[in-house]
């Protein structure tokens, strides 16, 4: 149990509940809000702007580092740095990763010119291609194994020596026991390799790899190039690791390469050997034979990395077997590199299948297209429709790549004096296609396009090409008339179709459109896609579609303006009232754009918060605008609508007490009550009497505490009211303070409301006395406190002794804060120190802070 000391002020709580009772009137004192507000403001600091600035560019030196220090490694690091701090993730890696030194080198502002002589000069034609910021690979791959050196050991696993004599027994084992001789022991490793040692390794590789094929052991072959693949799965020594990469794929290239000339010398007939651009159908069923049997054999492979590397290195043999066979392989060998756990493995992995597809025109050139920035596919458009034009679309069809093209003209625009020209190149292809599934799949991308950069009679050329492709019969063509937006959208019959196609629409309207329309044409097409949409709504609908579907019309709605013409906009505020009758929030949104359907329809809204905001927001315009009789009237509705608030409401599909909802809305009420001038016919104070009596009147929960707040809350509005000038005003409305300029009448009305709400405040904290309620009464009584500290003329003594009672109260029983109380208390004391608040001092040796021991 817990002990208090320095309890001699009160001899009992009903002593203390008594002395509370005694005060009935609230004081308030006098501000000065003008003062006050200046003892609040910061301090300001001036501050030295030479060398300074919050958006100024950080300056960033670049640390030259000399050596490295990984584990395992005794090399020390030093850096040379004289004003900036080197960070400590990119300082393990010289001051960058590989990765961002492939970005470094392709960006032409941050690349710096090779001083080693292995960039070579880029051909003319070439750079007029493609442009003088693009590197081929031949120039790239000597600069990464000039750049990515290391001086730490490395190892690398080797295969046991095997001798020509045995590939014969070879040829008898069976695919797959070879292959698990190879993974499961007749491999050692070598350590402590230098660079060069290892290069070397690498090398004689390479080199045992074209001495077994040509030797017709190409079992053993497939085995060194397994084993080199496995390498790649390394990354201990991760600055080397780019050089390694090169290297070993250099021997997937050259695997790669055997396997295609071994399967090609097998479909010579009559010493005639096949054309370059060959067909499946003319290979024949023995070579066929040999290509299936490499792939099994890749396939027999256990680990995923050599079984990716291996597949890759001879992914171009699927010509041999079908004209889709590499466009089919791919998705595969990319899903692949999703097992790959190593992030740095995985990129590679993905940079050695798009490089190794440089053999394949159409698939390389959509690659391209689409990893590549928009705006550098944008500014070469006419370049890139040259190298479709000129592809080989064995396998990848070049409206595919179309369609990637168009993607890109979507996001950045090409050169303005080609855009036309571009078009038609496009649409050249596009319009001749006679599956509708790829010719949809093209157009709808250039429609785009050209809804971008034309006007509406190239956009009405496009889409009656659109009609006339989906349509096939051709039925209703002579009855379209000449704006084909609308009767293209008939064509989606299904209704979710065409309700999703509404929302695209609306969606990119609402993304795109800059400025406000009235533009006839615009707003008939958008009211029927918004009509669309609503009547689409039902009884199943869920919540959250409805409240898409809402803010999708509420967009255009914002959208649409008439100027001062206010008869055309009224007009289409009430036909869009009609038309979407069955959302709320755009029945609210309305009601915020046209202040004539206030009375009308937000008595017509199910939710009864957003009728009570709605009511307190248009009493707020009214006021703002000098409607005082209006203002009057939806202030009274509001009141009037409060007794109606259920003790329950949903939000978010979940039923949840009302109480914390109505105090928030009320403590907004009475602030805007403060500058409403009195109506000459009803009396003083007549809303805000109104509202006590509502409030007084309505059933709060039994274990809610809301009705007490709010009757506090209403002091602090009641102490605003005897200021010779509010704190605010409302422009060109003379409030109460103008009104009355401080008559003693109507202070006295004040004060005689003062007492009755603080009657109500003291008998609620009587009716906390009981064992089960002593936290609640511990909390209003330090709440009621604070209100007479902030607004309450101290210097009354009745008021004063209240203050001191509420205190000690609030600590009675041991449930208030401590921390709080101190900072209290520590606030009372610095307001002593302000002039004419010297009173606080006294006060603050009356209040005890009550220790438990």
């Amino acid at each position: 149990m817990c002990a208090y000391t320095n309890w001699s002020a009160v001899d009992s709580a009903l002593g203390m509940l008594r002395a509370l009772s005694a005060v009935k009137e609230m004081h308030a004192r006098a501000r000065n809000y003008v003062s006050e507000s200046e003892v609040c403001k910061l301090e300001s600091v001036p501050l030295d702007f030479g060398d300074y600035h919050p958006l100024k560019p950080i300056t960033v030196t670049e640390s030259k580092t000399k050596k490295m220090t990984r584990k395992g490694s005794t090399s020390s690091t030093s850096s040379s740095s004289s004003s900036s701090m080197m960070d400590p993730l990119s300082s393990v890696l010289d001051g960058t990763d590989p990765l961002s030194l492939f970005a470094a080198a392709a960006d032409p502002v941050t690349t710096a010119p090779p001083t080693d002589g292995a960039r070579r000069k880029r051909d003319k034609d070439e750079s007029s291609a493609v442009g003088s910021d693009f590197e081929p690979w031949s120039s790239k791959r000597g600069e990464i194994l000039a750049r990515y050196t290391t001086t730490e050991k490395l190892s690398i696993v080797s295969g046991k020596a095997t001798t020509t004599g045995s590939a014969v027994s070879e040829k008898v084992r069976t695919r797959l026991e070879e292959l698990d001789d190879l993974e499961e022991g007749s491999q050692k490793e070598l350590l402590n390799l230098t660079q060069q040692d290892y290069m070397n390794r690498i090398e004689e590789l390479n080199q045992s790899l074209k001495d077994a094929w040509s030797s017709d052991q190409k079992v053993k072959a497939l085995k060194i190039v397994i084993q080199c693949s496995k390498l790649l799965s390394d990354t201990t020594v991760i600055q080397f690791y780019p050089s390694k990469f090169v290297l070993i794929t250099d021997i997937l290239d050259t695997f790669g390469k055997l396997v295609y000339e071994r399967i090609l010398s097998m479909c010579v007939d009559n010493r005639v050997s096949l054309p370059d651009n060959f067909s499946p159908e003319s290979v024949n069923d023995t070579a066929k034979e040999t290509c299936l049997n490499w792939f099994f054999k890749i396939a027999s492979i256990r680990e995923l990395i050599p079984r990716f590397y291996v597949e890759a290195a001879i992914l171009k043999c699927n010509k041999f077997l079908s004209k889709t066979g590499i466009s089919e392989c791919l998705p595969r060998l990319t899903s692949m590199i999703r097992g790959i756990g190593d992030p740095l493995v995985a990129v590679y992995a993905r940079a050695y299948l798009c490089r190794y597809c440089h053999c394949f025109n159409a698939l390389l050139l959509n690659s391209v297209m689409s990893a590549f920035r928009a705006e550098f596919i944008a500014a070469r458009s006419m370049d890139f429709i040259a190298m479709i034009k000129e592809c080989d679309e064995s396998g990848f069809p070049k409206h595919l790549l179309f369609r990637s093209l168009g993607l890109n003209l979507a996001l950045a625009d090409p050169p303005e004096n080609d855009r036309l020209q571009i078009l038609n190149e496009a649409w050249k292809v596009i319009t001749k296609l006679k599956n509708p599934q790829d010719y949809i799949n093209c157009a709808e991308v250039w429609v785009e396009y050209t809804c971008r950069h034309f006007t509406k009679r190239e956009v009405n050329t496009v889409l009656a090409d659109v009609i006339k492709h989906m349509t096939p019969d051709r039925a209703f063509e002579d009855a379209y008339p000449q704006e084909k937006f609308l009767p293209f959208l008939d064509m989606f019959q299904k209704e979710s179709v065409r309700v999703e196609v509404c929302k695209c629409i609306m969606e990119s309207f609402i993304k795109h459109q800059q400025e406000s329309t009235k533009d006839p044409v615009i707003l008939n097409a958008l009211l029927h896609i918004c009509k669309t949409m609503h009547d689409s709504v039902n009884a199943l609908t869920l919540e959250d579609e409805k409240r898409m579907l809402a803010a999708l019309i509420n967009g255009f709605i914002k959208m649409v303006s008439f100027g001062r013409d206010f008869e055309q906009q009224l007009s289409f505020y009430v036909e869009a009232r009609s038309m979407f009758c069955n959302l709320e929030p755009v029945l609210v949104q309305l009601i915020h754009a046209c202040v004539a359907f206030c009375f009308i329809t937000i008595p017509s809204l199910s939710s009864i918060f957003t009728c009570l905001n709605l009511y307190l927001h248009s009493g707020q315009v009214a006021l703002a605008n000098q409607c005082l009789s209006q203002a009057d009237a939806f202030f009274k509705a509001a009141v009037s609508l409060v007794p109606e608030v259920p003790k329950m409401i949903s939000v978010d599909g979940k039923m949840r007490p009302s109480d914390a909802f109505l105090l928030e809305f009320l403590c907004n009420f009475f602030s805007t009550l403060l500058v409403v001038p009195d109506h000459p016919e009803q009396g003083v104070l007549f809303l805000v009497r109104g509202l006590l009596n509502v409030i007084q009147d309505y059933t709060w929960e039994d274990n809610s505490d809301d009705k007490i707040r709010i009757y506090t809350n209403v002091l602090h509005l009641l102490s605003a009211m005897t200021q010779e000038t509010f704190i605010y005003h409302v422009d060109k409305v003379d409030s109460n303070d103008t009104l009355y300029g401080g008559d003693s009448k109507f202070l006295a009305e004040i004060n005689k409301l003062s007492e009755t709400v603080v009657s109500q405040i003291l008998d609620h904290l009587k009716t906390l006395g009981k064992e089960e309620t002593l936290k609640r009464q511990s909390q209003l009584a330090h709440y009621f406190f604070n209100t007479i500290v902030a607004h309450g003329d101290l210097r009354n003594n009745r008021l004063n002794q209240l203050s001191v009672n509420l205190w000690n109260l609030a600590q009675k029983h041991g449930f208030a804060d401590t921390k709080t109380m101190v900072k209290t208390l520590e606030y009372i004391k610095r307001r002593s120190k302000q002039p004419d608040m010297s009173h606080f001092t006294d006060l603050a040796l009356r209040l005890p802070l009550q220790s438990r021991t």
